[in-house]
């Protein structure tokens, strides 16, 4: 199909293009900006007058369910929910059940996962056996079954040997792993950040430096591997800063942070709010100022959804034995934008944090609008508003705690490989 997209304002924060063009597209791939090429007929033309015309987003963190939770969400329902958020990659942890240590596994994902007009899903390999902290995964195995990297997930690894020996085997075969810093002992029976507000309300806590005892151990073992490492879902001023010197001493690491550490503290909970239950738990204000200011100056590389979605009754429990998640496939973009708003950053730097750089720590052909590269596109109107509502989300999960927040910013199309798969004509 060949379609032309005129009138729209096109970012693209790999070529620093920030202008209104037109953009033709034809046989699954971008072929030229501004000029139509010769001999050029599309088979559909969108206006995109009045919006933004970027790269697809590319979410490093979104849970599918599948397999083994389909009761939580399907995967058809949340490669919806990534559509219409205007997703086109995403990577899926391994903490599924069963979990995905086996090639069969993961070959049954892709295979259910695969599409032309669907999101592309990348799945993240389990480090161990059964996420169990024990014996290491067939990780070639696993790389050919379609594995992108490596995760323990928010499982538990307490042998730090076996961590060594799975960050020499990764290094050995160029393989990324991906670790959330989060010591288990000094994380246990903790629900919530260990501040005023947990002590107030009688909250078991959890201290930050459960987080920055892991990240030293986790620095520490790169120095001595090399292993290239993915720091997943930072959430802490003193997390901030060590990455900041690891990455000034040149360490091969990147690292993440989730939509909800961006805008929210632990004064969100407020009385036991259970949609504000995640892992790792809301911190202080200051911590979140240091994960915005670390974003801002490239320390952390990526903003993700950290997608759970959650059934509704395991929200309505008491905030301690609530199942902790939050449902953000349709959210990152519009909370990407409100960040960008509220810090008066340029656009352009702000989407590099959904699209370019994700698509680099993933090493996908994806976050730029270079011609020759996959026409992976999202089409958003800045200027819609939308309420968050159980009735306005397409994913099975209504658990967010940004619930009957007023958005701005709203996908009108997304394309992946050429195809149109989410339109909306009210955008």
């Amino acid at each position: 199909m060949k379609i032309h997209i005129t009138h729209g304002r096109v970012i693209d924060p790999v070529t620093q293009r920030d202008s209104q063009s037109d953009l033709f597209i034809a046989a699954g791939k971008i072929v030229a900006l501004e000029r139509c090429p010769a001999g050029f007929t599309p088979n559909r033309v969108i206006d995109a007058r009045g919006k933004i015309v970027m790269p697809g987003l590319v979410d490093l963190a979104a849970r599918l369910r599948e397999p083994g939770y389909e009761y939580l969400a399907t995967l058809e329902s949340e490669m919806i929910a990534a559509t219409v958020g205007g997703i086109t990659s995403l990577s899926c942890p391994p903490d599924t059940d069963p979990p995905l240590d086996e090639p069969g596994l993961v070959e049954m994902l892709k295979h259910r996962a695969h599409g032309r007009e669907q999101t592309n899903v990348y799945p993240l390999g389990a480090l161990t056996q059964q996420l169990q902290g024990l014996r290491l995964t067939e990780m070639g195995e696993l790389y050919d079954a379609g594995c992108i990297a490596f995760s323990q997930a928010n499982a538990p690894l307490l042998d730090t040997q076996v961590l060594l020996r799975a960050l020499d085997y990764a290094t050995t075969f160029g393989f990324t792993v991906w670790l959330q810093p989060q010591d288990a002992y000094l994380a246990r029976d903790g629900v919530a950040h260990d501040g005023e507000v947990a002590s107030r309300l009688g909250l078991p806590a959890i201290p930050t430096c459960a987080e920055i005892i892991a990240l030293n151990t986790i620095l520490q073992l790169v120095r001595e591997t090399g292993a290239r490492v993915h720091l997943c879902r930072l959430s802490s001023a003193g997390g901030v800063d060590l990455v900041r010197a690891a990455k000034r001493e040149g360490l091969p690491i990147t690292c993440d942070i989730s939509i909800n550490h961006l805008h929210l503290t632990e004064h969100d909970i407020g009385y036991f709010n259970a949609h504000c239950r995640l892992i790792p738990p809301l911190r202080s204000v200051r911590d979140r100022a240091a994960l915005r200011a670390g974003l801002v100056d490239g320390t952390i590389d990526a903003l993700v959804s950290d997608h759970a979605p959650v059934d509704v009754d395991a929200k309505q429990l008491p905030f301690e034995a609530a199942e902790p998640g939050a449902t953000g496939l349709e959210l990152l973009l519009p909370l990407t934008l409100a960040w960008a708003r509220s810090e008066a950053l340029p656009l352009i730097t702000a989407l590099a944090r959904i699209t370019s750089a994700p698509a680099k720590i993933l090493g996908i052909p994806a976050g730029q609008l270079n011609p020759g590269q996959p026409a992976d596109l999202c089409i958003f109107d800045p200027e819609r508003e939308w309420v968050v509502t159980p009735k306005n989300l397409k994913s099975q999960g209504k658990n967010t705690p940004f619930l009957n927040h007023l958005m701005q910013g709203k996908v009108s199309h997304t394309l992946v490989g050429g195809f149109i798969i989410h339109e909306d004509s009210r955008a």
